[in-house]
């Protein structure tokens, strides 16, 4: 950590490794406050920073302006080290001690209460589809980037850069990775949405729904529990055909939460078809059929985007 930001911040603990950088506890020395610090390693060019990572970093510093009550807050950004090569910037966010993953396994048995459940989900959807909204695509949404507050206040987390390099694989768990992404198809913002309808069910079984080991297993468990799609909704431009799987029969009601077995959000979530499932937007409660409270009015959405690919599965 370079000699700047050490004089500013005093680390006390590495949080753990995300997809984009390590991440570290600190103590602000102005403020007394924690914050957390996240390194992360951009590919410089001749002309230093790549644009693309400058308005990324512009982008973040201009969501904080908003300061969405369910979006974790970018405090500072500091360009830290530099070689030929890459350049290391330093992200400081506000810290927030627990996790989603930590929450739900706190939880005594038989875990959280419904209101608990649509409760977070409802702040979870809002964060984003305002995130949707303001051009950004997750990406590598689990529990572990979904903070929680003590008061039960949702943020999410690990946003922002996510094509400043390529993903490390070995940092990037299959078990919420949407089909488009896992064929290394072209993506757009409903490959969040999946991972929503992962984590949706997740707070219900009190395990992830698919855990594959590989991304042909990973497909393998979906097309068991959702069914093989269907050839017109099987993607052009990825390598492994539709006939490598076998065709099965999913077992009733397998994605329904307990006591809720008309429910159809995890089910308009969790559709093959990227164009087909469902937005943050609607599946905050505007949609038909959905378990979750509606959104305030004005608050800004993400119809539109969900036509607009943004980049390919890696």
């Amino acid at each position: 950590m370079a000699k700047e930001v050490r004089a500013q911040y005093e680390p006390v603990a590495e949080i753990g490794v995300g997809a984009y950088g390590t991440v570290y506890k600190a103590r602000d020395l102005q403020s007394g406050k924690f914050v957390a610090l996240k390194n992360v390693r951009v590919q410089t060019t001749e002309n230093g920073l790549p644009l693309s990572t400058v308005r990324e970093v512009a982008l973040l510093k201009r969501l904080e302006h908003f300061d969405h009550p369910n979006i974790v807050r970018l405090m500072d950004v500091c360009a830290t080290a530099r070689t030929e090569r890459e350049t290391k910037v330093t992200l400081v966010f506000e810290h927030v001690d627990q996790d989603l993953k930590t929450y739900l396994d706190k939880a005594p048995a038989p875990g959280l209460p419904l209101d608990t459940i649509k409760d977070l989900m409802r702040q979870f959807l809002r964060g984003l589809d305002f995130l949707h909204s303001n051009c950004i695509v997750h990406r590598d949404l689990k529990p572990e980037n979904i903070l929680v507050t003590s008061s039960g206040q949702v943020k999410l987390a690990d946003f922002g850069l996510g094509d400043a390099g390529p993903v490390p694989m070995q940092v990037v768990t299959l078990w919420y990775r949407a089909p488009e992404v896992l064929l290394q198809s072209t993506y757009a913002t409903p490959v969040d949405m999946w991972s929503v309808g992962c984590i949706f069910a997740e707070m219900f079984r009190r395990k992830p729904l698919f855990c594959g080991n590989s991304e042909a297993d990973q497909l393998g468990k979906i097309f068991d529990m959702i069914g093989l799609p269907v050839e017109d909704d099987w993607p052009l431009d990825v390598a492994l055909p539709r006939g490598a799987f076998t065709p099965t029969q999913p077992p009733e009601g397998c994605m329904s939460p307990p006591e809720q077995p008309a429910n159809r959000a995890p089910q308009e979530m969790l559709t093959f078809n990227p164009y087909k499932r469902i937005s943050a937007y609607k599946g905050a409660g505007v949609g038909p059929g959905v378990l979750l409270v509606a959104v305030p009015h004005g608050q800004p959405h993400a119809q539109d985007l969900q036509d607009t690919p943004t980049g390919r599965g890696q």
